[in-house]
């Protein structure tokens, strides 16, 4: 699995700086609502529009990327990342950074799909084994970027911005020159061929499941700093801790699992041992111990979700990958973004233990909605060659065009 071409290296060593955007502002939540006199629903809006963005977004993914190629979407993304993190880390208010995280949102949209798609069709082996090494680069990112952003934070608000901008320069010389020139598809896909593609029972049903369990996940991430109250550099580590544990079960524990109990058995138990998580935090929420220890907890069942769900998605529906990941990824994130500002509603408005849960209710809807597509989900846990896998689908996308 580890011997793989530079060019998937060079991707993925650019999706590690771009999943670090996501947890690189957690620990400067707080701060950034200190300083500028914000609510924590206000300041919630950098997850919320960063998500929605990047759920729309990704219906144009698949357009742009067949039109100009694969390379030149990742780097347009990835320019596209710099700008709206720099002028997020040089405003003055939070609706301005509230703006330019929109900005970031699409770059990410660009860059996320694109890099998915590309090192699935890229990689040697299984479709299996390059999303684990998507999902290890997902893992690293996420683990890195809480650390990255309570150092920089510790400074400055200002200073995780910046760092995301410097990294994400430093990936485009990278994805520049490791990567070769990836000519446009053979078939321009429309922006009507994610909904198409929704059409599958199966990817629908992933797709609603996720978007359910993202809800959750990003209640734990955008709410858990305010009652936690702590510094920038101390949330930072709790959230590194969370990072670890989602890197190393993405990797390590979910391919056993799934190999021993089938997909849908293992990411059903991991459903309710998330919900069951949640709840724990929303009993005990005024605890620091129980909320931190709850946190690094859920990096543990995130991972082996993030994997299982990823890989049931390229199986699931016989349509390009890239189409495949675009629909899928534009009813998670377009849904899921409404959890950060909905959590932060509930925190003022009822008590700190609400947003916990509602998260926990909707994970637990996930593993009801995933029970119910389980009949349309048959034969995703055959070990398919990506060789294989790229002769079906292009036998099936001929066959329905």
């Amino acid at each position: 699995m580890w011997r793989q071409p530079k060019a998937v290296w060079a991707v993925a060593f650019a999706s590690v700086v771009a999943f670090m955007g996501i947890g690189l502002v957690d620990p400067i939540l707080k701060p950034i609502a200190d300083n500028l006199n914000a609510s924590p629903s206000q300041v919630s809006l950098l997850f919320t529009s960063y998500m929605a963005v990047m759920g729309v977004a990704m219906l144009i993914t698949g357009v742009v990327a067949s039109r100009i190629g694969p390379k030149r979407t990742l780097l347009l993304g990835l320019v596209v990342i710099i700008a709206g993190a720099g002028l997020a880390g040089m405003s003055e208010t939070v609706t301005e950074i509230v703006g330019w995280r929109t900005l970031w949102g699409l770059g990410n949209a660009l860059f996320i799909a694109t890099a998915l798609a590309t090192i699935v069709n890229s990689a040697r082996g299984s479709v299996a084994q390059a999303i684990i090494l998507y999902e290890a680069a997902l893992g690293v990112g996420i683990a890195v970027g809480p650390l990255v952003g309570g150092v920089l934070g510790s400074i400055s608000w200002r200073g995780p911005f910046f760092g995301v901008s410097a990294l994400m320069a430093f990936a485009v010389v990278v994805t520049a020159f490791l990567l070769p020139s990836t000519p446009p598809a053979e078939r321009a896909t429309t922006l009507a061929d994610p909904f198409r593609a929704l059409r599958h029972r199966g990817l629908l049903g992933v797709a609603i499941t996720a978007l359910l369990y993202n809800f959750g996940f990003f209640t734990l991430l955008a709410f858990t700093p305010f009652p936690l109250d702590m510094s920038a550099h101390e949330i930072g580590l709790i959230f590194f801790g969370w990072g670890v544990a989602l890197a190393f079960t993405s990797v390590v524990v979910a391919p056993r699992l799934q190999r021993r109990f089938g997909t849908v058995p293992t990411l059903l138990v991991n459903l309710l041992a998330m919900t069951a998580t949640l709840a724990a935090m929303a009993v005990a929420t005024e605890n620091k111990t129980v909320l931190a220890t709850c946190v690094v907890v859920a990096g543990l069942f995130i991972g082996v979700n993030n994997t299982l769900i990823t890989e049931t998605v390229m199986k699931a529906a016989p349509v390009e990958r890239g189409v495949a990941s675009a629909a899928y990824s534009f009813v998670r994130f377009s849904g899921a973004a409404m959890a950060p500002w909905l959590a932060g509603v509930l925190g003022e408005r009822v008590n700190v233990h609400a947003p916990y849960w509602v998260g926990a209710a909707a994970v637990l809807l996930a593993a009801g909605v995933l029970a119910l597509s389980r009949s349309h989900l048959r034969g995703i846990d055959a070990d398919e060659d990506l060789d294989e896998l790229s002769e079906a689908t292009a036998i099936s996308v001929g066959s329905d065009s």
